[in-house]
């Protein structure tokens, strides 16, 4: 298994023991299951590369029907490790969107391993909520948004029970969901190497 399938294989585990597991993001499992998740590790190594990808992977999922592509995970291991570097670059990701006429269409959902919120500290466990392995920019299908929320009588309250699954989950129990991440990782590079 190559460090992207490892990357890959870690950021599935994730999306589907923290996302889906934990109810994070009650849209997120129909895509799932259906294969309309895109799963993209970049190779750049620095912030003009990721933001070509970045481009390209936007004009992507423009191009293809919602059934093909409902949203994008463009994960990034080598660049924007440091998290206020990854938030000034979502200002050059929303102008990629301008720029390719997108507002309205497509948003950017942002996650990253030391993820934090304005005016909340960096122990603040609200924060594992957003905290992905590896910097992550989720290309998002507005009117998939628009027609989830369409759904859900309190919109106000996803949030609010995602900051009390977190409480109840705990430092350690974050923790362990985390390690737990990294051994489905590690089970993927084991089979992929008994398939060889």
């Amino acid at each position: 298994m190559s460090d992207a399938d490892f990357v890959l294989a870690g950021t599935r585990a994730w999306v589907e023991r923290a996302v889906v597991g934990l109810r994070l993001c009650p849209f997120a499992p129909a895509p799932l299951a259906a294969g309309r998740v895109r799963f993209v590790v970049s190779p750049a190594r620095d912030v003009d590369t990721l933001l070509a990808e970045l481009v390209a992977e936007l004009n992507r999922l423009g191009a293809a029907p919602p059934e093909e592509i409902e949203t994008t995970l463009l994960i990034h291991p080598h660049v924007l490790a440091d998290f206020l570097d990854y938030n000034d670059f979502l200002d050059a990701a929303d102008r990629a969107i301008a720029a390719l006429r997108f507002d309205g269409v497509v948003q950017i959902a942002s996650f990253h391993p030391d993820y934090c919120f304005a005016d909340s500290e960096p122990d603040d466990i609200a924060n594992a909520t957003n905290r992905s392995p590896y910097p992550v920019l989720q290309l998002l299908r507005e009117a998939s948004i628009a027609a989830g929320l369409a759904r859900v009588a309190q919109p106000d309250a996803i949030y609010e029970a995602n900051i009390a699954a977190m409480e109840r989950l705990g430092g350690e129990g974050w923790a362990a969901l985390q390690r737990q991440c990294l051994a489905d990782a590690d089970a993927a590079a084991a089979a992929s190497g008994e398939d060889d």
